[in-house]
């Protein structure tokens, strides 16, 4: 049983407890609360008392746990709580679940990103609750004057069993609320476990079903307006000026004018990243009539000679020049192709030079990816109200910290002073990482000095910018007349990143290895993209591997399983960034689930497995094609993600992770000509379609009491590879470059 100190840091753990109505308040860094004005104090139960994050234990022994990060589908709403109330030992039949704002006075890393949310918060919402319980523990043993020992939980209860006594956390919840944190509290043995584990209803399921307001597009407040922005319609303009003589004067317009989101001199960090900063703003009574009245504005744009941008790199300090002018695909690509022939060593192990120059036998292959878009369900949108003294914001973002920060600078209002309600998200994938839409909202809102409601179109949306990168890799593998893998080379790169990681599989199993990558700049605005950088080169590295083995005449399960061995029994380098033994176990896994190697009568397999934020997935795509139309017949994964939370939502989070790559590898892609985009709304930005997607999922998870690591991003880059495999199997052609379906068509 670990004995994790509660006595963490002030933005680790805080104890605020104010005893009112008998009820129970911890606050905790974790658990964000709410800053309740007066009126809204007055309208609570009396059993319940806010302050700042906190369990809230009411005098009928219900509990409140406020769950910290934003929610965006992956289910940390309800796991998060989860994982609080099992060390608590509450009934979870009676906790209710409240989504906390944004609180940087006492949290850290209240965001979406990375996967991290449940690997990071793992133990201190473990000893959040498990303090709480302790704290009730001692209440009880007061209260009946018998030692701490002999006092025993069970769900929701305080039992005495020698003298038979047996109440609900309430009534204890006052008491408990004057005893000393202690130092040190004990936490379950996993055996114990009567919540995690165990799958639990998302909490906020019959609000969806019933379309309660939850999303940022639904927010309203008493004297709000609604706003939209125009932005130049091709990347390398920017703004000239605009005849809003016709637009002014329309039904329920109240103002229409110019914005700058962030000032030239601002210097950025890592997502204060936007295509266009000089905009116009419309602003009306509704968003049917702000549409209208943008349609019936005229704008003139012009080219942007020279641009330049400070930023800041968590301390690396950088100004950089951005390419200009109306860039088209061609010329991009030219680009990279240039920017590869100067790419840089990021590893090398032993004489890749020699290994190659002695070689049997060379494979070679080059892939490439598209830019792509985000494409959430709801369009970007924000709620802003600055007032003199203090703003209030609301609706869906992914780094609520970072913008507020970023709002601050821009408007000079201390963080102290701005307060950010987080609403449910339609979607993120990384695009709501980049809130600048927010800080447009804001600069609206104190323009207008009235609270605001700023909506993006869709067409807004995916024209404005922040885009998955476009990629392009490069592999080379030497084979001696064994059939043995004794060299490999990789050159990867990008616009603005590349998305190599060199220090993954296959390195520390190749004896003579080669990584090299490079970035080739461009005005073209790109970001996080779900799983970024490994969404592409996971495919690339996977598709390539299985067409090494197919030369080494090895199966593609048994190849690879091969090379873990080797870097397991004798890695090359000390920089591997993967267990050999949780990678092995996935492709095992999956090899059995699967029945890999078995007659499938008519169905092309392939198999891939990649590991990224801190876990392993294997999957086989089961496939056939009719009549030019590719159809999944059944896709098995096998994820090592350590000990898993919420079975059900975590399966679910897998599948939608599986659904998601086969529709970006089949249909995803976005091309520029002359500064602008070729697709603007989902008319023309193919999406998977219900009749495409897998008849079948089958998720295994590996059993082991290892502390959770990510899941959200984990099972989606290696089923481009899988597929890619398949597809091979199906077709006899190796598609190296995406989006595959136009060429299966062709």
């Amino acid at each position: 049983m670990s004995t994790p100190s509660s006595k963490l840091s002030r933005r680790s753990f805080l104890k605020a407890s104010t005893l009112a109505g008998g009820g129970l308040m911890l606050s905790f860094s974790w658990l964000a609360g709410c800053k309740p004005n007066p009126e809204e104090l007055m309208t609570m139960p009396k059993e319940w008392f806010r302050l700042n994050g906190y369990i809230k234990i009411g005098e009928n022994g219900l509990v409140t746990i406020m769950s910290p990060n934003p929610e965006g589908g992956q289910n940390i709403k309800t796991a998060m709580p989860m994982i609080v109330a099992e060390e608590l030992d509450a009934d979870w039949t009676k906790v209710l679940v409240e989504q906390a704002p944004l609180d940087t006075e006492n949290f850290t890393r209240q965001f979406i990103g990375g996967s991290q949310a449940i690997r990071i918060g793992w133990t201190p919402l473990r000893t959040a609750g498990a303090t709480a319980r302790y704290l009730l523990i001692q209440a009880a043993a007061q209260t009946w004057n018998v030692p701490a020992a002999e006092i025993t939980t069970e769900p929701g209860y305080l039992l005495h069993t020698a003298s038979g006594k047996k109440v609900h956390f309430g009534e204890m919840a006052s008491l408990a609320g004057s005893i000393p944190i202690p130092e040190e509290v004990q936490l379950k043995e996993i055996a114990e476990f009567r919540i995690i584990g165990h799958s639990q209803k998302n909490v906020d399921t019959k609000n969806i079903i019933t379309g309660k307001p939850l999303f940022g597009i639904d927010y309203k407040k008493p004297g709000m307006l609604k706003a939209m922005i125009i932005h130049p319609p091709a990347h390398g303009l920017r703004l000239k000026s605009f005849d809003d003589s016709e637009a002014k004067g329309m039904p329920g317009i109240k103002a229409i004018f110019q914005i700058k989101s962030h000032q030239d001199d601002y210097e950025r960090t890592f997502f204060d990243t936007t295509s266009f900063t000089d905009l116009v703003a419309i602003v009306g009574d509704s968003t049917w009539e702000v549409m209208n009245a943008k349609k019936a504005l005229k704008v003139e744009w012009e080219p942007i000679s020279t641009f330049e941008e400070k930023r800041d790199w968590g301390g690396r300090k950088e100004l950089r020049t951005i390419p200009q002018g109306l860039e088209s695909h061609d010329t991009q690509v030219q680009r990279m192709v240039e920017a590869s022939k100067k790419a840089r060593i990021v590893r090398k192990d032993g004489n890749p030079e020699a290994a190659f120059s002695k070689a049997a036998k060379v494979i070679e292959r080059t892939f490439h990816g598209p830019f792509l878009a985000h494409n959430c369900m709801e369009p970007m949108n924000f709620f802003a109200h600055v007032q003199a003294d203090k703003i209030e914001c609301a609706g869906p973002l992914q780094k609520p910290e970072l913008t507020e920060q970023a709002l601050s600078a821009r408007l000079g209002v201390p963080i102290e002073n701005i307060y950010i309600d987080m609403t449910r998200l339609g979607g993120g994938y990384g695009r709501r990482s980049y809130a600048h839409w927010l800080i447009e909202a804001a600069v609206i809102s104190k323009e207008m000095n009235a609270p605001i409601h700023l909506q993006y179109s869709r067409e807004d949306d995916m024209t404005g910018g922040i885009y998955r990168p476009m990629y392009q890799a490069t592999y080379k593998a030497a084979l001696d007349e064994k059939n043995n893998l004794i060299g490999f080379h990789v050159n990867a790169g990008g616009h603005v990143e590349p998305p190599l990681y060199e220090n993954r599989f296959p390195a520390g199993a190749v004896e003579n290895y080669l990584a090299e990558d490079w970035t080739a700049l461009s005005n073209i605005t790109v970001g996080s993209f779900r799983a970024p950088r490994s969404n592409f080169i996971a495919a690339a590295e996977q598709s390539f591997l299985d067409e090494v083995a197919e030369a080494a005449g090895k199966d593609p399960i048994e190849f690879r399983l091969e090379l873990l061995k080797k870097a397991k029994d004798n890695p090359v380098g000390e920089r591997n960034d993967y267990d050999p033994d949780r990678y092995a176990g996935v492709l095992e896994l999956v090899k059995t689930k699967s029945n890999w190697g078995q007659d499938t009568k008519g169905i092309s397999r392939g198999v891939s497995a990649y590991f990224c934020h801190n876990s392993y997935a294997a999957q086989v795509v089961d496939l056939k094609i009719e009549n030019g139309q590719v159809q999944i017949e059944k896709v098995v994964q096998a994820v090592d993600c350590g000990l898993v939370v919420n079975p059900d939502s975590a399966k679910n989070l897998c599948e939608g992770a599986v659904v998601d790559g086969i529709g970006t590898a089949l249909f995803g892609e976005l091309k520029f000509e002359n500064g602008i985009p070729d697709r603007n709304n989902f008319d023309n930005y193919r999406m998977i379609r219900m009749k495409e997607v897998p008849k079948s999922i089958e998720t295994y998870f590996v059993e082991n009491e290892i502390d959770p690591t990510g899941l959200g991003e984990p099972t989606y880059p290696p089923v481009f590879g899988a597929l890619a495999n398949a597809l091979y199997a199906a077709t006899g052609e190796r598609l190296s470059t995406q989006p595959f379906f136009p060429q299966l068509k062709a």
